[in-house]
């Protein structure tokens, strides 16, 4: 059995994602911004919430969490270690390597510092939840980390199977998207990609998940590696055409 995954879209711009595992009547959630749909929601599934799974201490994404503590008083709650005493009712510090569990499904904790010195993701097979590390179509921002680290945090993602579904934690995928064709317009598969997106977003359909073979294929902070990139950046080593890339990115 595996778990379904529900997306709620929160706020301005967020994703809430509750797993669910209806076998046991048992949901888990990442990144909950907010409380209140995350709790209509379990109403509606009948579950009860087991775990909160933290990627990183950012207020748009633990928000909720005292408030379906006091519901589910039991819920246990995931963080990365380096987080100890910035994530609302954190009982749980997780290291590169470290598995979690929801139902009878076994997670690899990845450790992929950049955005923040902290952040971690959640590798569920098939799914990665990686919080703001890795968006559609783009990355996090270097809040406390170096491009170095960010370079190595998504080098991991680069290595999972390319049907990986990517659940990031934002709809920025259209912006993002923007961006990348104006650096990488030779790219047949990022513009067929632009044109898909704009047309869902002007219907206002999400674009989340994406998976890891398209990031790969058409995000231009996965491809360090592309000669045309590199061009773009006069750079070849991968530090500093990701350092140049997100330097153009904040600019944009």
């Amino acid at each position: 059995m595996t778990f379904s995954v529900h997306r709620l879209a929160v706020l301005q711009d967020n994703y809430v994602f509750v797993l669910h595992d209806p076998d046991r009547s048992e949901a888990a959630v990442v990144d909950p911004a907010v409380a209140t749909p995350v709790l209509a929601l379990l109403k509606e599934l009948g579950a009860k919430l087991v775990a909160i799974f933290n990627t990183h201490h950012h207020h748009d994404h633990v928000g909720g969490n005292r408030e379906l503590l006091a519901v589910f008083p039991k819920t246990i709650v995931y963080g990365g270690a380096e987080d100890r005493g910035r994530i609302p009712g954190q009982s749980v510090f997780l290291r590169q390597g470290d598995r979690v569990t929801f139902g009878d499904i076994d997670g690899e904790v990845l450790f992929v510092p950049g955005h923040t010195r902290a952040h971690i993701a959640y590798h569920f097979p098939g799914h990665l939840f990686c919080g703001d590390t890795l968006f559609s179509g783009g990355c996090g921002r270097l809040f406390e980390g170096t491009p170095s680290q960010m370079v190595a945090s998504l080098s991991q993602f680069r290595q999972l199977p390319p049907d990986t579904k990517v659940w990031c934690a934002h709809e920025y995928t259209l912006n993002n998207l923007r961006f990348a064709t104006t650096i990488d317009p030779h790219n047949a598969a990022l513009t067929d990609r632009f044109e898909v997106v704009q047309q869902m977003r002007a219907n206002n359909l999400p674009t989340i998940p994406s998976t890891i073979g398209i990031e790969i294929a058409t995000n231009p902070f996965l491809r360090w590696d592309s000669p045309s990139l590199q061009a773009v950046t006069n750079h070849q080593e991968p530090d500093r055409v990701f350092a140049k890339l997100r330097g153009m990115k904040d600019l944009f």
